[in-house]
Formats: structure tokens, C-alpha cells, sequence
């Protein structure tokens, strides 16, 4: 790989005796990997290859996802680099837990901090720019989460917000990518030799404000995918320096995770426990990894929560659709926009002066004298919490997903009306049936041709 002279300059200087093996490592295959959403009921893949355990994610795995496949339509697998996975790990959260992923997109660390809140709490999942707030909203559907709201903000706009509000934040922060060379050689495109300062500027912002919305003893977890120590060791050691309440956690590392390294910045010894993950280390893309905790005794105050704004006809027709089809209370609060109805965690503040792109569970429409469900109800639920359901093939998957009606075997027992479709025991949307036929719900923007 024909690495900018000024990063091989730098890093020859620093790594010393292990450049060369840090160099050869640029040219080495990269390693893809995927993790099993554990809020499915069946984990059982259909389509994915399960190849070796990353052993350190107990959903973990080496190997690449088909995007156009049942277990990546259905959310049961989500693609995600092997050392971008150690984040979600230190984060860990509790069941519970008021988190925040403060610079989310696309929702790969979302994703796996949702696997252990187990849609309890409120993970509220923020990405600055529109157009990869889309695409998070998206992977937050697919995956089928209930306790997640997804917000389109600047860290300015949600500190006022949110004041000593989480349990933990995570900042996987805007970097100068030297970590994803190999992954993605366009990023040496933009990368020159003043660039870590100047993303090290932006970082400091940002955790200024990260600062502002932790609860007593929250968790801070700060995450980069580049080598730079000035956005790495230098911003914790600013935050050590600048936040006397913060204390540095040691992380559980893996085999093959490297300390950070304390001679980088002030020579600091706690540095240490901070994470480094080399490619010529560790099977996976360069990572930096830190925890710290918040001591600091401020006071709490309660933020106005978000309440239903259901009309009366609103409520009756909701309640006749989930007494038919839904064996379950999904925990939230109903709220609507427009004719849209969206199921948002009860620990979640007022909407209105926020920017939303997927407030909780969308839920449906409300259409003249009747409610209509969204595909993404019928992925938030598992056939154990439906009254009526319709396993196709994987050959009527192929047909579904290219926007085709089926034709059933034979009319359902229990007569025509919503169904929720199943396909590898894991629930993909809801269509009705008349007769012995199944219409086709499948979102249109989302159909595709199996080839």
C-alpha cells in the first residue's frame, strides 16, 4: 500500500523497532466480521456462513454478511469490522440503562449496545449529518429495536437537552481514519500531516458537551479508529487534566490488545490502562479504546418526558388492530406524527425540540377507519408475541422481497386479516391475507432482485 510519506515518517519515529511489522500489516487481507443479534428467537442462520467465534463478543464472528440475504434482511446478522466490536464491549451497558451514542452512524456500536440492553432503558442514538442519520434509522429497523430513539443533532444542540441525563456515553468520534487505510485506502485522501490536530480539536468539543449530559458515576467510553496519539492518548490526558472528576477505568483487554502508550502523552501512567489495537497485533482494523467514570455529585433534575397525544378514535383503532393480532404490551409511550404512529421509551424527554429521525417503534398508519402495521412491527416482534402468523420459504422469500404476491398451499385456519410473516422463525413485517393469497407488504424502497 502506497502509504503518504508523512504518516510513514511519523510512525517510523514512533513505533521504533515495530514499524516494519506496522507497515507490513497495510498489506495484509483485511478481516470481516458480523455479530448475531441475540434479541431474535431463532439464532439459527440461514443464509450466513458461521465461521470462527470473535472471543471476546459472545455474538461475535469472523466472516462477511450478504446483504441480500435472509438472515441480513430479517436483522439476525449485522456487518461489523472484528476491533470495532471491543467498543461495544467495554461499553457493556445494563439493563435499564439511559445510554447515549453520541456519533452513531452507520449503527454498528448501536446495534451492539442495544443487544445488552435487551430493549429495556432508552439508548438515544445521534448522528450529526442527515443523509448517515438515514441510514442509522434504517439499521436500527432492521435490527428490530424498541428502545431506541434516533436523533439527527449536534452535540451543542443535546447537552441543554439532556443535563447529567445517562447512565453511559459513547464517543466513537470523527477521526482522521489512519485506522481504515486498509480498509478503505480513499481515507489517505484526505489525511495530511496537520489533520490529527485539527480532528483533535473537534474531539475536544465534542466531549466538552459529552461531559455535560452524565449522570453521577456514568460511564464515559471514547473510542477512535486511527493511531494518532493527539487524537488518542492527548485527548485523555486532556480530559484527566481538564475533568478532575473523571477517573481512567482499566479495560479488560483481549489477547493481542496493546496498552496505550503512556510516553505519547505526559508520560502518564494511567494511560496505560487505555486499549490499542495494531493490525500487526491484533486480527483486525487500528482502534483506541478508553473508559473513564464520573464522580462528580451534581444534581438531578427531572426533564419533562414525552406523553401520547393519541385522539380517542386514534386509541380505538390501535387498540382493535393489537387486540386481534399482538399477544404483548410494548413498554413506551403512543405518540403520532401526523398519521404515523411511533411507540417511544418511556424514559425518553419531549420530542419537540429535537430533530428525529426514528422516534422508538414505528409502529403504523392510522388510515380512514383503520390502523394499517409497518413492516418494522412486525421485525420488532417475535412470533411468540403475535396471534397469527405465516412461515414462507426461502424460495417465497425471493419472491416477497421482489415485491411479489404469494400464493398460499391453502387458506389460513384462522380466516383473512394481518399476519405477521416469518421467515427462518424471525418475524418480516406484517401482510394480509384474503383467501389463500398473501399481499405484499415488503417496503417498496427496500425490494430487491435475488440473484
Amino acid at each position: 500500500m502506497d502509504l503518504p510519506k508523512d504518516f510513514v515518517s511519523k510512525y517510523q519515529k514512533l513505533l521504533g523497532t515495530q514499524a516494519a511489522a506496522f507497515f507490513a500489516a497495510f498489506d495484509e487481507p483485511i478481516k470481516k466480521g458480523y455479530r448475531i443479534n441475540p434479541l431474535k428467537i431463532n439464532q439459527q442462520l440461514a443464509d450466513t456462513d458461521r465461521t470462527a467465534s470473535i472471543d471476546y463478543v459472545p455474538f461475535g464472528y469472523y466472516g462477511k454478511v450478504k446483504g441480500h440475504s435472509i438472515d441480513h434482511t430479517t436483522g439476525l446478522v449485522y456487518s461489523q469490522e472484528p476491533s470495532a466490536m471491543l467498543v461495544g464491549e467495554v461499553a457493556r451497558p445494563k439493563p435499564g440503562e439511559k445510554v447515549l451514542d453520541l456519533s452513531a452512524a452507520p449503527g454498528g456500536k448501536t446495534t451492539h449496545l442495544a443487544s445488552y440492553l435487551g430493549n429495556s432503558g432508552l439508548l438515544v442514538s445521534n448522528e450529526i449529518f442527515k443523509k448517515r442519520a438515514a441510514i442509522l434509522a434504517e439499521n436500527v429497523e432492521r435490527f428490530g429495536l424498541r428502545n431506541v430513539v434516533v436523533t439527527n443533532e449536534s452535540p451543542q444542540k443535546l447537552a441543554p437537552l439532556f443535563p447529567n441525563f445517562f447512565d453511559r456515553i459513547v464517543v466513537d468520534a470523527p477521526c482522521s481514519g489512519e485506522g481504515m487505510f486498509r480498509k478503505d485506502p480513499d481515507a489517505m485522501q484526505y489525511w495530511h500531516q496537520d489533520y490529527p490536530k485539527e480532528c483533535a480539536r473537534l474531539q475536544r468539543e465534542i466531549l466538552a458537551e459529552a461531559v455535560k449530559m452524565l449522570a453521577p458515576e456514568a460511564e464515559l467510553i471514547y473510542s477512535t479508529c486511527t493511531f494518532a496519539p493527539e487524537e488518542n492518548e492527548q485527548i485523555i490526558a486532556w480530559l484527566l487534566k481538564t475533568y478532575p472528576a473523571l477517573e481512567l477505568l482499566p479495560i479488560d483487554k483481549p489477547a493481542n490488545v496493546d496498552d496505550g502508550q503512556p510516553a505519547w502523552a505526559d508520560n502518564n501512567p494511567e494511560l496505560s490502562k487505555t486499549a490499542r489495537l495494531f493490525p500487526h497485533h491484533f486480527a483486525g482494523e487500528g482502534h483506541f479504546i478508553a473508559k473513564l467514570k464520573w464522580h462528580k455529585p451534581v444534581m438531578q433534575t427531572t426533564p419533562k418526558l414525552v406523553t401520547s397525544n393519541l385522539t380517542r378514535e386514534q386509541q380505538k383503532l390501535w387498540q382493535i388492530f393489537a387486540t386481534d393480532n399482538i399477544l404483548t404490551d410494548l413498554p413506551g409511550v403512543l405518540v403520532t406524527f401526523g398519521d404515523q404512529l411511533y411507540c417511544v421509551p418511556k424514559m425518553m424527554i419531549d420530542l419537540k425540540r429535537l430533530t428525529i429521525m426514528r422516534a422508538g417503534v414505528h409502529m403504523g398508519t392510522f388510515k380512514k377507519n383503520r390502523f394499517e402495521p409497518s413492516f418494522a412491527l412486525g421485525l420488532a416482534l417475535t412470533p411468540l408475541e403475535t396471534k397469527k402468523q405465516i412461515e414462507i420459504t426461502e424460495e417465497q422469500w425471493r419472491q416477497y422481497v421482489h415485491g411479489e404476491t404469494l400464493t398460499l398451499t391453502s387458506a389460513p385456519v384462522t380466516g383473512n386479516g394481518w399476519y405477521q410473516v416469518v421467515v427462518n422463525g424471525n418475524g418480516f413485517g406484517f401482510a394480509k391475507v384474503v383467501g389463500q393469497t398473501l399481499k405484499n407488504f415488503y417496503p417498496k424502497g427496500l425490494r430487491f432482485l435475488v440473484k
